[in-house]
């Protein structure tokens, strides 16, 4: 024990640490981007496989005069068709609240009611095994079980905190980049494209910046084409961003549709108004930060700062 101290404080150790972990924190900078993948292109490449599924719905509609749903298969959809969990688990805005965190189609629900329905389970099950077989809390008997119960109640919103956490990291990632895709589409119009074109552009431009908003402007893309009532696009970009400034624009697109009112002054108005609340934002950020602050001040500052201050003088004390 008394080696691996002084080898600890040994300098030449030290250093050699030091260079070992620079060394590896520069080779994971330079390796990371090769790493992450192109995350661009496989959203793209979704988006593409979205329109031909989009066509073929719209092909068969037209033939059999019904609307069509794809039908994913697995273990996942053999068990919540044969328990009717659909029926039971999923709620009126679930279809919704998935397309909003960027899982489209059957089988993202059919995932999802499935961990609905296990995670309770697994939950309780793993509490329980750490309740009675790897700690030795003093607890009796009952108030484990009743954890356990607790464990499970809560395993049965995980899959909803999941689902919210990634709709939050797409918002945050869209909304930064909104105001710039407004002005580059604003450009594109002027430049007297069409829409479908406005948008399939700003979506190749913008997807550096944001893969999720280069998402949904490929869909809507998609959407305009082979949807019957383009109204419905534009809804359903509303819907799945949900957000007032991006809820506006699509407002304002439906009017120009409708009512042939020039688009060009819509979308400069509504880039100006989405850029002043994405400072709004940031500055409200700003302002908390001061009383966020102030936990983590008390709890990690003062202490070293009292044991620099204090502690030289304790020491003199000590030695009198």
């Amino acid at each position: 024990m008394m080696q691996f101290i002084d080898l600890l404080f040994d300098k030449q150790f030290a250093v050699t640490a030091l260079i070992a972990i620079a060394t590896f924190a520069t080779i994971l900078t330079l390796t990371y981007p090769l790493l992450a993948g192109d995350k661009l292109g496989s959203r793209l490449k979704a988006v593409a496989m979205r329109r031909e599924e989009l066509r073929r719905m719209q092909r068969e509609a037209l033939a059999k005069k019904g609307q069509l749903r794809t039908n994913p298969v697995g273990f996942m959809k053999q068990t919540v068709e044969k328990l009717n969990l659909r029926n039971i688990l999923e709620s009126a805005n679930t279809k919704e609240k998935l397309s909003r965190a960027g899982y489209r189609g059957q089988a993202a629900i059919y995932a999802f009611m499935f961990f609905r329905f296990v995670m309770p389970f697994l939950v309780f099950f793993a509490v329980t095994v750490y309740l009675f077989v790897l700690s030795d809390f003093s607890l009796p008997p009952f108030g484990k079980i009743a954890i356990a119960f607790g464990g499970a109640f809560a395993g049965f919103y995980l899959p909803d905190l999941y689902v919210q956490n990634i709709i939050d990291k797409r918002m945050n990632s869209i909304m930064k980049a909104f105001p710039d895709a407004l002005d580059l589409m604003l450009i594109c119009v002027e430049s007297g494209m069409s829409v479908e074109s406005s948008f399939n552009k700003v979506a190749s431009e913008i997807g550096s910046q944001s893969v999720e908003l280069a998402e949904e402007f490929a869909l809507t893309t998609a959407e305009l084409s082979y949807l019957p009532d383009r109204r419905q696009a534009y809804e359903n970009l509303g819907k799945r961003c949900s957000h007032p400034g991006v809820r506006a624009v699509c407002t304002s697109l439906i009017q120009a549709e409708r009512y042939g009112t020039p688009l060009g002054t819509a979308l400069r108005v509504m880039a100006l108004e989405n850029r002043e609340m994405r400072m709004m934002e940031a500055e409200k950020k700003a302002a908390s930060l001061p009383a966020k602050l102030t936990v983590p001040m008390i709890v990690f500052f003062l202490p070293a700062l009292f044991v620099v201050i204090l502690g030289p003088a304790s020491i003199k004390i000590m030695n009198l």
